[in-house]
């Protein structure tokens, strides 16, 4: 029985700072992709909304009141999605004729902070979240970290389908938790897919002899401008803060498919594209005979990982114990 499945990659340039524009054209995207007879569909970190680039390459944003920063935030803000947000209707559907799988990163708020989400979007159930766990120094500034309850991963008909965001990659608890999960395809998201990442991809298929899709993204800084324009922005600090980033592109995509056995067997260059590729899921199997480190090669006897996937919400509200000493008297 064949085991293979199309794969594709969405490289290409998000609308930063115009939510609402970005899934617009993650939708079109998606339809794009689908066209190809792709079954698994990546976009790369931060897809929605674009990457905080200001962060990256400007120093001044991280000082403590810096104005810019916080008209850039409030933006953001008011324009993340939300729990079963009406505006992945259009995306949602897509998926549900279709049948396949889509990872396309963003902003979400809950409550009042913002977190770097990866949304997996599959037939006919709801999208599994995946908040990132750690972030780069700069990213701290806006972002909250995630907890264990969003590390799963997506059981489809032919498959199992996880995701990991960046620096996550570089985690060998977080990858040991997905190894036994099971994971066969796996989406890396990235800004750019620079050597170091791609070593890290590669690193990461061969671990968990998983098919990986590194997804990169292209950004240029005139991007920043017109987004923050579409996004209502005027001439305030914000405009005067992506003014201060370097010229030119920002993200230079570089994407690649690399398979089990760590070898890329598609990679993009700096300019969007539709990266395409064929995944045998069968090869698999075959490459877990010399790398199960979830398996027989593992040493349970030894190490004992323990993965808590309760959600943190940082409140927890505790009843009174009928047991308690002065319980009754207070009844």
């Amino acid at each position: 029985m064949s085991r293979k499945i199309k794969a594709a990659i969405v490289q290409d340039v998000p609308v930063p700072l115009a939510v609402d524009e970005s899934i617009e054209r993650a939708i079109r995207l998606t339809k794009e992709a689908i066209e190809t007879g792709a079954r698994v569909i990546a976009f790369g970190e931060g897809f929605l909304g674009g990457h905080p680039a200001w962060l990256e390459h400007v120093p001044a944003p991280a000082l403590w009141d810096h104005p810019g920063t916080k008209e850039l935030h409030a933006m953001l803000l008011r324009q993340a999605v939300r729990g079963n947000d009406p505006r992945f209707a259009a995306l949602q559907w897509a998926v549900d004729i279709a049948g396949v799988v889509v990872s396309a990163g963003g902003f979400e708020r809950v409550r009042n902070s913002l977190f770097s989400t990866q949304f997996l979007f599959r037939p006919k159930a709801p999208p599994l979240l995946h908040r990132k766990l750690v972030h780069t120094p700069g990213e701290r500034m806006l972002l909250g970290s995630g907890d264990g309850s969003t590390l799963e991963v997506h059981q489809a008909h032919w498959g199992r389908v996880g995701q990991l965001a960046s620096a996550e990659h570089w985690m060998p608890l977080v990858r040991a938790a997905m190894d036994h999960a099971g994971e066969e395809i796996h989406v890396a998201a990235w800004p750019t897919v620079h050597d170091i990442s791609l070593l890290a991809s590669a690193h990461y298929a061969y671990e968990a002899r998983a098919f990986v899709l590194a997804a990169g993204t292209i950004q240029y800084k005139q991007d920043y401008l017109a987004g923050y324009a579409r996004a209502g922005g005027d001439a305030g600090p914000g405009r005067a803060l992506l003014n201060m980033l370097p010229e030119g592109r920002l993200q230079s995509g570089r994407s690649a498919v690399i398979a089990p056995d760590g070898v890329a067997i598609a990679q993009a260059d700096s300019e969007p594209r539709m990266l395409i590729a064929e995944l045998d899921l069968a090869e698999i199997d075959a490459g877990l005979t010399t790398m199960n480190i979830d398996g027989h090669h593992a040493r349970p006897d030894i190490f004992e990982l323990s993965v808590d996937r309760r959600p943190r919400t940082g409140i927890v509200d505790v009843a009174e114990d009928p047991g308690e000493p002065g319980a009754a008297a207070a009844a």
